[in-house]
């Protein structure tokens, strides 16, 4: 059993920013994309703002790695039925706040956008997911592909390789099963906990970097008050969630009793009754018992 930890969402806002910590950065993004990663810098943009709704909802940061590649990293807690449509927004602010006026479209950095939700998003069985961009043939189903010039002048392979990149990580969806190394930073990412056994990289400085007794005590303060921004939250959605089931509930209510006295007026027209009689039994108004016997009638 591991020690509890600070929130990654958190963390990133304000301890994971400062150069000494990027190698827990480095960890987790070399786990998940499968490569050797070094970040250079933060980067600051539009997205990057500390206001008092992004402590709970909210989090980005933008880096820049060795690569000359942007990569953002978004953290949402709360859920969000438009995700998808965030994603390529911040995807394409990131891309337009970062060509300067007069660059040529060839010094577009390659994006890779990284989602941690921990909500249900979309409909899928696993809890990662990736999404690129390929062009494929409608007739022939063949891939499109760079020519040797073009792969020559901007050193990529493929035509997915300039475009960009996605990851989707549904947190909530994990088993709490860590397979390999990027598991464990999934089961960190669910838990804020680092087994004693885990090798993943970055996940060692991270029990180091985000032990909560190492806070400076007006840091603990602000992480403590962040804690309970996220307990409101969720009351509030529950309040709300409970209030909305209510709300259907009494409204299934009402139109159940509707329909029963909407029943007993048909039978009541067919046994002849006139139309004082069935208000005075059912309390419905006469405009309403004249037009159904008129629908009746009609029918």
């Amino acid at each position: 059993m591991g020690k509890k930890l600070i929130r990654f969402d958190w963390a990133i806002k304000r301890l994971l920013r400062n150069k000494a910590n990027f190698v827990v950065l480095e960890g987790f993004l070399s786990e998940l994309l499968f490569d050797t990663i070094k970040i250079e810098q933060i980067l600051e943009s539009e997205g990057n703002q500390l206001t008092d709704d992004e402590k709970f909802n909210r989090v980005d940061i933008l880096t820049k790695n060795s690569k000359n590649e942007l990569i953002i990293i978004e953290i949402q807690s709360t859920y969000e039925i438009d995700y998808f449509q965030r994603m390529a927004f911040g995807v394409s602010k990131s891309i337009t706040e970062n060509l300067k006026i007069g660059q040529k479209y060839a010094e577009i950095r390659k994006v890779i956008s990284i989602n941690i939700v921990y909500f249900n998003l979309g409909q899928g069985q696993d809890y990662i997911y990736k999404g690129k961009t390929d062009f494929r043939g409608i007739h022939q189903d063949d891939l499109l592909g760079l020519s040797e010039k073009q792969k020559s002048t901007f050193l990529k392979s493929n035509v997915s390789d300039i475009f960009p990149e996605y990851y989707l990580l549904k947190v909530n969806q994990f088993n709490n099963t860590a397979k390999d190394t990027l598991d464990e930073w999934i089961y960190f990412l669910k838990n804020s906990e680092v087994k004693d056994d885990f090798r993943a990289k970055g996940l060692k400085e991270a029990g180091e970097v985000l032990d909560i007794m190492r806070l400076e005590k007006e840091d603990q303060y602000g992480y403590n008050r962040y804690l309970d921004s996220l307990h409101l939250k969720a009351s509030e959605l529950f309040s709300l969630q409970t209030e909305e089931e209510f709300r259907v509930r009494e409204l299934g209510r009402i139109e159940g009793k509707l329909e029963e006295k909407v029943e007993i007026v048909r039978n009541a027209i067919q046994a002849g009754l006139d139309d004082l009689t069935i208000h005075h039994i059912t309390k419905l108004p006469i405009e309403e018992i004249q037009a159904l016997r008129r629908t009746l009638t009609n029918g």
